[in-house]
């Protein structure tokens, strides 16, 4: 008998995470009708976009725009700031969810951000703090935390190692991520297991690439090791620009499907979310290739 909930949050990350590689620059006029089209699909938790450089990130140069324009006050409206620059542009909206990230890797946080993890952490831990005085909704993005493009294989216990970091420091959420899409179920059984019993009352979201067609399992892994909430990304848009290798997040329709089939509840209805890809389509520079999203398309 599978140990399954009766019920999953689904974060989508396609506005942010998803986009943030596009090649071509997607309209911030689509991008609104993008995040409001998946609102009527069901989401209430959203990665809107990021104050980042908009010389390393274009895509992301109309942040400012999107967050007065699609902050929705019954939702989790999530914008990523990594540094305090960003953070202070977010002290001039209204959004109340932040999400900051490290990489466990020192490589791959040096090609990311410029800084070693360490650095990175005693940078973020007094902001996080901060962020916690004003009540701010504080998610961690763990990049890199079981495998990296340019040392390989993560000890798990550097992974733990940071999370207790960032637990310490007060924050809300781990968004832990599988970042160039090379874990395998096991290694995500044992990982989130040990950080379920570590942190139990911390949100902890298992984030999942699709490079090697693993996503499904890794997900269905999780649940064994009693996570309910995960990151996904609509199309399967995304990869990081930082990552050589890694493919999109796994498609948000592929794992509803998944999950509603297997009786448990995510409060998101598949054909508005597909209406939500629609908006967005004619704007990428790749197709959509998720399975459902395929199948879909052909009996349309």
């Amino acid at each position: 008998m599978l140990n399954l909930p009766k019920k999953v949050t689904i974060i989508e990350v396609g506005p942010r995470d998803g986009l943030q590689n596009e090649k071509l620059f997607v309209p911030t006029a689509i991008k609104k009708q993008f995040i409001g089209a998946l609102r009527k699909a069901g989401f209430l938790e959203m990665e809107l976009t990021s104050f980042v450089s908009p010389k390393w990130v274009p895509q992301m140069s109309d942040a400012a725009e999107i967050v007065a324009d699609c902050l929705e006050a019954d939702a989790r409206n999530i914008v990523l700031a990594p540094n305090r620059k960003g953070i202070d542009r977010v002290y001039s909206t209204d959004c109340q969810a932040v999400a900051v990230f490290v990489g466990v890797s020192n490589s791959f946080n040096l090609k990311n951000i410029n800084k070693t993890t360490k650095d990175s952490m005693a940078e973020l831990a007094p902001i996080i703090y901060e962020l916690k005085e004003k009540n701010y909704f504080v998610r961690a993005c763990i990049s890199t935390a079981f495998y990296c493009p340019y040392e390989g294989k993560i000890d798990e216990s550097a992974t733990i190692n940071l999370c207790r970091e960032f637990v310490d420091a007060g924050v809300d959420e781990l968004s832990v991520a599988d970042t160039i899409g090379m874990a395998t179920p096991d290694e995500s059984f044992s990982l989130f297991s040990k950080l379920k019993n570590l942190f139990p009352n911390t949100f902890l979201t298992a984030h999942f690439h699709d490079t090697r067609k693993l996503a499904l399992a890794n997900i269905l892994a999780s649940l064994q090791a009693g996570i309910d909430r995960f990151d996904t990304s609509a199309g399967g848009l995304g990869g990081c620009p930082f990552a050589p290798g890694a493919s999109g997040n796994v498609a948000t329709e592929d794992v509803v499907y998944m999950l509603e089939r297997m009786g448990i509840d995510t409060g998101v209805d598949l054909d508005k979310l597909i209406d939500a890809i629609e908006v967005v389509r004619p704007h990428l520079s790749r197709k959509i290739e998720s399975g459902y999203y395929r199948l879909h398309a052909q009996t349309v």
